[in-house]
């Protein structure tokens, strides 16, 4: 058994049996970032060469091994609350932290026995970066949690970062990181060659390649540990994830690479808490300067918002829903733009039945940003299908990087996309067919579906009721989307329907 295998299944097996104290996967996987994080600053404090403090005297990890019972909880959360305090990675790791397991002789069984017997800081970064993703991944897996909307297939992302192929020259953004998957492929990537590096790059591939905007504490606290147990960013110094809506305002920073899924969900929102302590949820259109169209649509505002941050000439590949290539008005008016002032130069889209959210279609969108120019930055946009006669499910039949590779040879990345070759299922479509059809609608497709043809050639039933479920549940949410629009033109015209 791999170390990493073993630690993963030291580490999950104890999940279950605070699952039946109501404390979910992703509950755990936080309660075990907290721990990890002060037994790894434990380590280095008492480490023979450059040892080195962390955490305050106040928060040490030898305060939980001494104390038992009601005294074990009142120190763990005297020291999650003085931690929450901290700047940097220490501030966004604990920030809003609680304690979850109510049981004390349970959390003291998780420190003693299943997080101070190991050293941590022995282990490989390989080695424990991969058992936390591993834990991430089983978290998403807990559909009750909402976890799954998190985490973008790593299949997927590792396409993504091997088409567009980052470098240690440089800087890569996420403005909705999630748990960080896209960073570390992009850091994976660039580090290859690890030993050609000089000491300025390798600092710079630690503390300043990457960085990440998440909206959600738990979320931000997830990535940040899991870029920290990679060896990317450091205990003690700035946070590599920023906690806040990266939608607000334009942050003046700009980066070379953009990789990025940013959320599901087709509005963006305020919470709004009424005198009777009832909640209601407004709508809220995203207006910036530096934004073309002002909308409600939190997709297309994640657009523009990267339209913005990207840098002249830099590279974007995006994950985004099929609304975004063929909804009219603002829709229309960002495509437009697009393809004007950037090069749109790829499309794959994506088979349904690979994401944790149910009813999700979805492309990449692959685009270079350009500096001003009189004439269309692109030529033509080369589309993959990888939809038509595909079927996925997330546990009998998943999405391997594997099943990418022909999109990959496709997308010849590092060659001039003039050596491209047409294919089946990829095609390019000029600029001025482009600008001609109905609303600039990009929802192209021309493969004939065989299941529709061929009744002997069916998929397994289960693939099918997950196709029915992915296309109902999308229908509902443009039904859904419909009538919210509907009803604020009734609202904003006073009438009384």
């Amino acid at each position: 058994m791999s170390d990493t295998r073993r630690l993963v299944d030291k580490l999950w097996s104890y999940c279950h049996v605070l699952r039946d104290d109501g404390v979910g996967t992703i509950e755990y996987t936080e309660q075990l970032t907290y721990l990890l994080f002060l037994k790894m600053a434990h380590e280095r404090e008492i480490r023979p060469l450059r040892p080195e403090r962390i955490v305050p005297e106040s928060c040490s990890w030898q305060r939980l091994l001494d104390a038992e019972g009601d005294a074990l909880e009142t120190a763990y959360r005297h020291i999650l609350e003085e931690l929450a305090r901290q700047p940097g990675t220490l501030g966004t790791i604990y920030r809003k932290a609680q304690n979850r397991i109510q049981d004390p002789s349970k959390l003291r069984r998780l420190i003693v026995d299943l997080i101070d017997k190991e050293n941590w800081s022995a282990t490989g970064t390989d080695i424990k970066g991969d058992a936390y993703e591993e834990l991430l991944s089983r978290g998403a897996e807990d559909i009750k949690s909402g976890a799954g909307q998190y985490f973008t297939p790593r299949s997927v992302i590792q396409a993504m970062v091997d088409c567009v192929r980052p470098t240690v020259d440089d800087t890569v953004v996420d403005p909705a990181a999630g748990t960080g998957g896209f960073l570390l492929a992009a850091h994976e990537f660039a580090a290859r060659d690890a030993e050609t590096l000089t000491p300025t790059e390798r600092l710079h591939l630690r503390d300043t390649f990457v960085h990440g905007v998440e909206l959600v504490d738990g979320t931000a606290r997830l990535a940040a540990m899991n870029l920290l147990l990679h060896g990317i960013g450091t205990p003690n110094g700035e946070s590599l994830i920023e906690v806040r809506d990266a939608l607000t305002a334009d942050p003046g920073r700009r980066y070379s690479v953009v990789l990025s899924n940013p959320p599901f969900g087709r509005k963006s929102s305020l919470t709004m808490v009424g005198a009777d302590g009832r909640e209601a949820r407004e709508e809220r259109e995203i207006e910036r300067s530096d934004f073309v169209v002002t909308t409600a649509n939190k997709q297309l505002n994640f657009v523009q918002h990267i339209a913005t941050i990207l840098g002249i000439n830099g590279r974007a590949a995006v994950v985004l829903p099929d609304n975004v290539l063929f909804e009219g008005g603002a829709g229309e008016t960002l495509r437009r733009r697009l393809l004007r002032d950037f090069d749109l130069h790829t499309m794959l889209r994506l088979p349904t039945g690979i994401f944790y959210a149910q009813g999700v279609k979805a492309n990449v969108l692959f685009f270079d940003k350009k500096p001003a120019a009189e004439q269309p930055w692109t030529e033509k946009l080369w589309i993959y299908d990888l939809r038509t006669n595909q079927h996925f499910t997330l546990k009998q039949n998943p999405l391997r990087r594997h099943h990418l590779d022909d999109f990959a040879s496709c997308f010849a990345p590092g060659k001039p996309r003039s050596e491209r070759v047409e294919t089946d299922r990829f095609k390019p479509f000029p600029y001025e067919e482009l600008i001609a059809r109905d609303k600039v609608n990009l929802d192209i497709t021309w493969l004939r579906d065989e299941s529709l043809e061929d009744m002997d050639n069916l998929p397994a039933p289960e693939i099918i009721a997950r196709e029915i479920v992915e296309d109902l549940t999308a229908a509902l949410a443009e039904f859904e989307a419909v009538a919210a629009a509907l009803g604020a033109s009734d609202l904003n015209s006073g009438s009384d329907i």
